[in-house]
């Protein structure tokens, strides 16, 4: 990013900031928020949520402490010092929490419910957001209310853009009272599709609309090669075998048992046949922790990006179960700061920002 425009971010963010410092009533001088500016919020977030809390003051609680003469300043070095907190760890390895983990798996979906009179309602499932082409998508609905007729449901997959009608299915009732079930081809061209499920609620048609996307076969995930350690890094080869050369994006999740570590990433670029991404878990992630028994790999995500501005990103996803393996000997793993030097005169440029209110 060009010095001008890191400049100003900065003002802007801080001189909003400190607005908002200002015009609280019940501001004791302490700034418990700060935003979080960069290039991938969700590793940006991540990263910093390991940081430290400021202490608390040993004053008497009774007595607030005076504000700063200068929260434009005070505001700018905060930022600065988490930018600087969040750049300690490469872009390809951050740690992660568990919850974190649960909010970042690229291909949940998430259920909406249409609210109906009578405190009735509709939701339809569906197991996941993407389906590859050809593998049945499986629907579950649930609907409540006093005035609800019919055994079975319809559904209809259409085009998002062109409302064209692709498919249609019906759901009829389970042994589950309220519960409809069936499955619909996603069979079709790939891209952004519309799921329309459609009931009779006192005599009057209702719908329900849920998005899902149809993505190509992109390939296939042959598992992973040994681990080891090359300078700071855990190396993890993951073999994919793509069905057409391009570039290609990996995630994964590292675990420990129940215990998330750290969300990895990679990108290569990869020929017909076979080929292997490398995922690299950086020291100040693995360094000094309590690992126990095998890692695993969960929540694998390729990406194929576009070969020409305008086209679609492309998705695939691996084993739903991941890959666990033996770690080897990680007693040579330092808890040091990645280096990085771009952000580090980012982080100057900051602190020098603060020094002039």
């Amino acid at each position: 990013m060009p010095y001008k425009a890191l400049m100003a971010t900065a003002v802007v963010v801080a001189s909003v900031s400190g607005t908002a410092w200002l015009l609280s009533a019940e501001n004791d001088g302490k700034f418990s928020w700060l935003p979080f500016g960069s290039q991938s919020d969700h590793q940006e977030a991540s990263a910093m949520a390991g940081g430290r809390t400021p202490a608390t003051s040993e004053v008497n609680s009774s007595v607030a402490p005076a504000p700063s003469d200068n929260a434009l300043g005070f505001m700018l070095a905060s930022v600065a010092d988490d930018y600087q907190r969040s750049a300690r760890y490469p872009d390809y390895s951050v740690p992660l929490s568990t919850a974190q983990a649960e909010a970042y798996q690229g291909n949940r979906y998430h259920p909406v419910e249409l609210p109906l009179e009578d405190d009735g309602r509709f939701v339809v499932t569906l197991d996941k957001f993407r389906f590859t082409r050809g593998e049945p998508i499986l629907v579950v609905a649930s609907l409540s209310g006093r005035q609800v007729f019919g055994d079975t449901l319809s559904a209809t997959l259409e085009s998002a853009t062109k409302r064209d009608k692709a498919d249609s299915a019906d759901l009829p009732a389970t042994e589950d009272s309220g519960y409809y079930q069936g499955t619909i081809s996603s069979d079709h061209d790939p891209g952004e599709y519309r799921l329309i499920v459609e009931a009779r609620v006192d005599g009057k048609p209702v719908r329900h609309v849920s998005s899902l996307s149809i993505e190509p076969d992109l390939g296939d995930f042959g598992g992973i090669d040994s681990p080891y350690v090359s300078g700071n890094d855990l190396v993890i080869p993951v073999r994919f075998d793509p069905d057409h050369a391009g570039y290609y994006a990996l995630s994964a999740q590292l675990y420990n048992g129940q215990r998330a570590l750290a969300q990895l990433s990679t990108e290569e670029s990869l020929g017909s046949g076979s080929g292997t991404l490398v995922l690299k878990a950086h020291g100040s992630v693995l360094a000094n922790q309590d690992i126990e028994g095998q890692l695993q790999l969960r929540n694998l995500q390729l990406r194929q990006m576009p070969d020409r501005p305008g086209d679609r990103t492309h998705y695939a996803f691996g084993p739903d179960d991941g890959y666990e393996f033996s770690p080897p000997d990680l007693g040579n793993l330092r808890d040091t700061p990645a280096v990085n030097t771009e952000s580090e005169q980012r982080a100057a440029l900051l602190r020098q920002l603060a020094d002039k209110f």
